[in-house]
């Protein structure tokens, strides 16, 4: 038996480019974001990256495994949210984390793929439990290990839940005149509320 015929089916030739991954996570992230989690396929995802399906199984498994890989990749910028509120002094966390977040909302580069996440993790719920899982682990309860306070888990999803609803409103249901509004003075309005949840008695 041949080594090709003796490969399993399935399985990338060891000659298949090193930037097949990266293709197909970024066809995952393009399928994802235009048709919804529900209306996405593996097919369709191997399609766009030009490859067969079973590729994308090798690489990320299920469709639910490609999606929060994909999230994962999209939700990054945010994740770096415990890092830029390490060093800040109590008084000042709500500014700054309201600041970061809403920051990354105003970058379009970062906003496409957060619009999509979140319209797929509203219309399903397999997506909303990947959702919740990754803003779970990498993101609140990393921030909560800040607040040096017994409900801190609450508290830093209540300020989360602060911060998401603005954004809702702003990006992507676009109420006016929050949708028009200068950031700054939306962050000078925010972040206080921000604040009292994360530190305030």
């Amino acid at each position: 038996m041949t080594g090709a015929t003796s490969r399993r089916r399935g399985r990338p030739p060891r000659t298949e480019s090193a930037g097949t991954r990266d293709r197909i996570l970024a066809a995952a992230r393009e399928e994802f974001s235009e048709r919804g989690y529900e209306k996405t396929s593996v097919r369709g995802i191997a399609k766009a990256a030009g490859v067969d399906s079973a590729l994308v199984h090798h690489y990320f498994g299920t469709k639910e495994q490609i999606f929060e890989a994909s999230v994962a990749v999209a939700f990054a910028p945010a994740l770096e949210v415990p890092d830029a509120i390490a060093d800040v002094p109590p008084a000042e966390v709500g500014e700054r984390l309201t600041r970061f977040l809403l920051g990354v909302w105003e970058n379009p580069t970062t906003r496409t793929p957060l619009l999509a996440i979140l319209r797929s993790a509203v219309n399903n719920e397999t997506a909303a439990a990947v959702f919740r899982r990754l803003v779970a682990s990498q993101l609140l309860r990393r921030v909560a290990a800040q607040v040096d306070l017994p409900d801190a888990e609450l508290r830093a999803e209540l300020a989360a839940a602060q911060l998401v609803g603005a954004a809702m409103m702003r990006y992507v249901i676009k109420l006016e005149p929050l949708a028009s509004a200068d950031l700054e003075q939306i962050v000078a309005r925010v972040a206080p509320v921000v604040q009292r949840h994360l530190t305030e008695p």
